[in-house]
Order: C-alpha cells, then structure tokens, then sequence
C-alpha cells in the first residue's frame, strides 16, 4: 500500500496536477465528487479518508451520515476533461468508528467487493469474469420540457432517415439499418475511436467499437472481460468517458434504454465466468454448448430470480420500452445458444475452454453497475448452491427464433416484468438470495425500492402526449 500511495504522490508532482478529485458513486449509479487543491492533498488524506454526508447519496438514514472516502490508489488517472490538470480516483466509504473504521456496508463499490468474497468463500470460484457491452446513442440536438403547459422532446441525428429531405449531401441512413455501416454515413467514427482510447488510457482494454443498428446514431463499445469489481469501477468511468466525450465532438450520448420510439433501444448485455484456481469453471466438452453442469445451475439462478433481478439491472421506467418484442430485446424467460430473443444467450463463437461462457441479454445501464453485477453473481451461486437445472425447469435451451412461434405457442413462456413495478413487487418478495453472507443489506433494499417506487409515482403522475392523441378529443 505504501508503494501505490507513493506512487499517486509521485504522479502528482510528474504531471503538475493543481485538483485531486474524488468519485463517488450514490445509490442510483450516478457519480458524486468532491475536489481538494492538490497542495491539501497528503498521504494521510490517501489512508484516513475525508470526510462527507452519506445521506444526499440515497443509501445512509441521517442520523449515521457521517462518513469517510477512502480512495483508491488503483483507480489513480489524470482527468482528460478538465482544463486545470486534475488526478481522479474512486474509492471505498468507510463508517467513522473507533478504534478502527468499517466499511459501509450499503456503499455500493463494498458490495461488490462483498459478492466476491461470499463466492470465494463458496468454495464455487475464486473469479468472476464479466464484459458489458455498451450501446448508446449521438445526438446532434435534444431537449424535452415538462411543465404545466408544455410536456414533450425532442431529438436529432444528423445522419437519420428523417432528414432524408433536408441533408443536401444526401448521407442518412435508413431506419433501423444502421448496422456496421461505413463512411461516409458513420459520421461519428472519430468521435468513437477517441472514446475508446480515452478508456483504454484509464485502464479497461477495449475489444471494438461500430455502429449498431439504430439509424438515429446508436453504436456500441465493447471492453474486454475483466474482473467483475474492476469491471464495475471500469463501467462508471466508461460511461463519464462516452457522455464527456460525445460533449467534445459537439453531441450529446444517451444510454437510456428506449430514447427514440420505433428504434433499437440501448443494453448492456453482460458476458460472464467463473474461474478457480486459474481454471474455467464453466468448460465441459460433453455438456449442452459446451458447458459445465455449474454453469447450467448458474444460468438456472438467473432465471428462477429473473424478475426480481429486473428491478436491479432495469431500474427505470424506460427499461421496459426497451423490453418488448420486435427489436432484438430479450422477453422470453429462457436460455440458448446464438438466439437473442432468449435472455441468456450462449455465444457460439466462444470455442476455447476459458472463453466459454453466457450472456445476460435483458440489463441496460441506468444500473447501478456495482448492485448489477453482484446481483448477478448472487443469483447464480445461488443456482449452483440449490442445483437449479433450467432445463428441468422448463427454460430451454430454445434453440429456435423465438418471434416466429404462434400466439398460442407464445402464451405457454415465461415473460420479463412489463414495468418497473412489477419488478420491484418481485424484488419484494424474492431476495434471500441476495441478502445471503450480508451482501445485500435488507435496509439497502428497503430504500433502493422505496426510491424507485417514487420514480414511478412521479412519472406516472405527469400526462403523456400520446394521451393527448389518445383521449384529447374523447
């Protein structure tokens, strides 16, 4: 510890830093920071901590606020967004106790340290290996507006089908064909390629970026796999990168799930595996697509606590305008190998023994990454603990498209919540599987529900221009 804070004291003075920032994370996923002048700064600001008010994050009731972020000297990197030179680190928080402090169990970096830790000791695997795919949105132009008078958005994607009759280069693409498409209709190519570097420089390897298929400029990143907590630190800064970037070039990046109607909407599929003792847990040459007994109870997991899941890795209103049918999104509760319309799909194209794995198709990243991913975790060890077999329980393998099946064939599947209610009901009543070793506070999950549930009052309290069109004239 003492090499890697001197280390962070050294790039200090190397780079002429003047700010030292620290990230926070609060209980919806979003970052907090709080900056001191870099002449403030001391090894002793690196070990104790400094101090800040746990309540306006979400997840600490008032009367036990106070609080101590702990950064972390991994996480060190020179902010490429800030015109004074400033060094940012992300961190732990820690409750003020004597003689010692102690991890804040709801902060939710510690729960994912938390999750990993109740694996190792599970005897299942020593590491967890994950890769998010992120899809977002560039848009050239957008606002919205909800007041008495005025409730609506609007957007704009210079290269969107719309403007077929207004762009005298005559360079749009047409809708839902924006797939992999070259110069000169990928007009954002530089913009991307320096994301990617950017990411790259605060230490996630990136595996490509291109072109999705929204027209109205969607696109994807794709990481390499990376250990899950590193992965979840990887993830908030993916995301400041994308978002600070795109402002650069002039645009604005969403990755709300469902930002443009009759569009592809945004995921964040998450690949995942497990390794002990440097082995892949989840290779078995004999089994179904090549995978291991564990990995069937592990996918099991997942789909037996799928819809209490949801209000973890869909936590927002618009995640189920995403999960509908028609767009590639996964609906169908079930598992198969190369099939998108399933929410586990299983990728054919990974042949070698520790590429073999699955993905979760149905999270998007209005997530908390930190509770996503341990949740996910939870889920499958707790498949693997009480050997669920998907396959037993009537989940697949639905090797067969899905959308093509007749409707009364469709009646006999299980679907994902259709809203963000329902999801919450079910994380209500189906949670043990998280809350097992302590991972998940039962107060955290109180209160993450307790928040989202507002969410949803509010929202469903405002009018809806499609209910002017609907009912304006009844």
């Amino acid at each position: 510890m003492e090499n890697k804070i001197k280390k962070v004291m050294d790039l200090i003075k190397e780079q002429g830093i003047e700010m030292v920032d620290f990230k926070m994370v609060d209980i919806n996923g979003q970052f907090r920071h709080v900056t001191i002048p870099a002449h403030s700064f001391s090894e002793d600001i690196m070990r104790d901590g400094i101090g800040f008010d746990a309540s306006n994050y979400g997840y600490a009731v008032v009367e036990k606020s106070d609080m101590v972020f702990i950064p972390d000297p991994d996480t060190a990197m020179v902010d490429p967004f800030c015109s004074v030179p400033t060094l940012s680190m992300s961190g732990n928080a820690m409750i003020i106790d004597y003689p010692k402090n102690r991890p804040l169990a709801q902060y939710p970096r510690n729960i994912v340290l938390a999750a990993e830790q109740y694996m190792r000791d599970s005897g299942v695997a020593d590491e967890m290996y994950i890769l998010p795919e992120f899809e977002f949105y560039l848009f050239d132009n957008v606002g919205w507006e909800v007041s008495p008078y005025n409730i609506g958005m609007t957007l704009d994607a210079n290269q969107a089908y719309w403007n077929s009759a207004t762009d005298g280069a005559g360079v749009v693409v047409p809708k839902q064909k924006n797939y992999h498409i070259a110069k000169p209709f990928d007009n954002s190519f530089e913009c991307r390629s320096e994301m990617c570097m950017l990411i790259e420089k605060a230490g996630v390897p990136v595996k490509y970026h291109h072109p999705e298929v929204g027209a109205a400029g969607q696109f994807e990143i794709e990481p390499k796999l990376g250990l899950m907590s590193k992965m979840a630190d990887g993830t908030m800064m993916i995301k400041y990168i994308i978002q600070n970037t795109a402002r650069k070039y002039g645009k604005s990046a969403t990755l709300m799930p469902k930002p443009v109607y009759g569009e592809a909407g945004n995921g964040m599929h998450v690949h995942m595996l497990l390794f002990k003792d440097g082995k892949p847990v989840f290779s078995d040459d004999n089994g179904y697509a090549h995978l291991s007994k564990e990995a069937h109870y592990f996918i099991g997991g997942l789909l037996k606590h799928i819809s209490s899941l949801c209000a973890i890795t869909n936590p927002s209103t618009n995640s189920f305008k995403r999960l509908v049918p028609g767009f590639e999104a996964p609906v169908t509760v079930g598992y198969a190998t190369s099939n998108r319309s399933a929410v586990i799909r299983i990728p054919a194209y990974a042949k070698q023994p520790e590429e073999r794995r699955f993905e979760l198709r149905n999270p998007d990243a209005t997530c908390n990454p930190y509770f996503c991913y341990a949740a996910i975790l939870m889920a499958g060890l707790d498949g693997i603990k009480n050997k669920i077999d998907p396959k037993a329980n009537g989940w697949g393998p639905y090797d067969f498209n899905l959308f093509n099946l007749s409707d009364e064939e469709k009646s006999k599947l299980k679907g994902l919540p259709t809203k963000l209610e329902d999801a919450l009901d079910a994380l209500e009543k189906d949670h043990d599987y998280l809350t097992a070793g302590g991972v998940f506070p039962e107060e955290l999950l109180k209160k993450f529900i307790a928040v989202k549930r507002e969410e949803c009052k509010k929202i469903s309290a405002v009018p809806h221009p499609v209910e002017f069109e609907k009912y304006y004239n009844c």
